[in-house]
């Protein structure tokens, strides 16, 4: 069975690693149509060996399709996403659009897949926050078993959580601040470069970012619980990958080697903790991998019940392409299964 498939924001960072990631786990598609804004049609993009040409994102160009793949910003996909349901595509959108729409399930396909079909007359399925998702893989097992329900976290946040000119103005500003030149940020709030900036996305009302907000909201929703979630959110200057320091309060004792041995048999998670022979994962040997990697799993001694980890995970991939994308195969073998062509 093929699919028509658009990729919404082809020839950005995402859309070009979700283009990549379908072709590596051989999703079956029929026809891949890439789309961008007007300053990026025209433009070709390679997929699976072959030169396509990037279309124009509008409403028309959605017809026929059964798949949209979306990482194109919330105005566009809410503008667009709509009109490509309304002409029968299912969409996944990795936008903050539709991700706390009631009607919109929030999905991290390592905890909650099956909520994947549940997108009814909408036909959207959100892709959550690249920092939620990995704190979501990392916390479902552990509330399945402990019952989770409270949670502190601080982010170290690659610079490609704000695109590839996140990426090149690292880059930029390191160059210039090891040649004692100045710059003037366009994409961070400071300069990025040898610093760590406690500022992701705009400030809300109560002293939060909207990226705190997002983890406090998004995390209740995925894990079906009210879990209360506070988060400090900072970017780092490392490319990929985005790096979480985690504190978790649960119901019952969770000790540490149980929940080792909880975490390493959980899907989508791989284990590296031994600080003695230095085994612990880091954003750079995070990048380019699938998995959400822990370390660093301690007993947190300042409440009953606590347990303290260090989680890391490729912020392009895992917390938007591969999520996307695994969420398709959800609905491509939901579709195989009740025959829908």
């Amino acid at each position: 069975m093929g699919l028509q498939v658009a990729v919404l924001g082809a020839t950005g960072l995402v859309g070009g690693t979700m283009m990549s990631v379908l072709a590596e786990r051989d999703f079956p598609v029929d026809r891949l149509v890439p789309l961008a804004s007007e300053r990026s049609a025209g433009r070709s993009v390679v997929y699976q060996g072959e030169r396509l040409t990037v279309g124009l994102a509008e409403p028309e160009a959605f017809e026929g399709m059964d798949l949209v793949l979306a990482s194109a910003g919330g105005s566009v996909s809410e503008r667009l996403l709509p009109e490509a349901a309304r002409r029968g595509a299912v969409c996944v959108d990795n936008s903050s659009a539709f991700r706390m729409d009631p009607e919109v399930p929030l999905v991290v396909p390592e905890v909650n897949a099956g909520r994947a079909l549940e997108h009814g007359q909408r036909r959207i399925v959100a892709n959550p926050n690249c920092s939620t998702i990995q704190l979501a893989v990392a916390l479902a097992p552990l509330h399945e078993r402990f019952g989770v329900r409270r949670v502190r976290v601080a982010t170290y946040q690659s610079a490609s959580g704000a695109g590839q000119a996140g990426v090149d103005e690292l880059i930029g500003d390191t160059t210039r601040t090891l040649l004692g030149q100045p710059e003037e940020p366009e994409v961070f709030a400071r300069r990025i470069g040898f610093n760590a900036i406690p500022q992701i996305d705009v400030p809300m009302p109560d002293g939060d970012t909207r990226e705190e907000w997002k983890m406090r909201v998004e995390t209740p929703k995925i894990l079906g619980a009210p879990i209360e979630v506070h988060a400090t959110c900072v970017r780092i200057p490392a490319a990929i990958a985005h790096a979480e320091a985690v504190w978790v309060e649960t119901e019952s004792p969770i000790p540490p080697d149980r929940a080792r041995e909880i975490l390493a048999a959980a899907p989508g998670i791989e284990i590296a903790d031994d600080l003695e022979k230095g085994e612990f994962p880091t954003p750079r040997d995070s990048a380019g991998t699938d998995a959400v990697r822990i370390g660093r799993i301690r007993r947190d001694p300042t409440v009953p019940h606590g347990l303290a980890l260090w989680v890391v995970a490729d912020n392009v991939r895992k917390g938007a392409a591969l999520n996307a994308v695994q969420i398709a195969e959800v609905l491509a073998e939901h579709w195989r299964r009740s025959g829908r062509a």
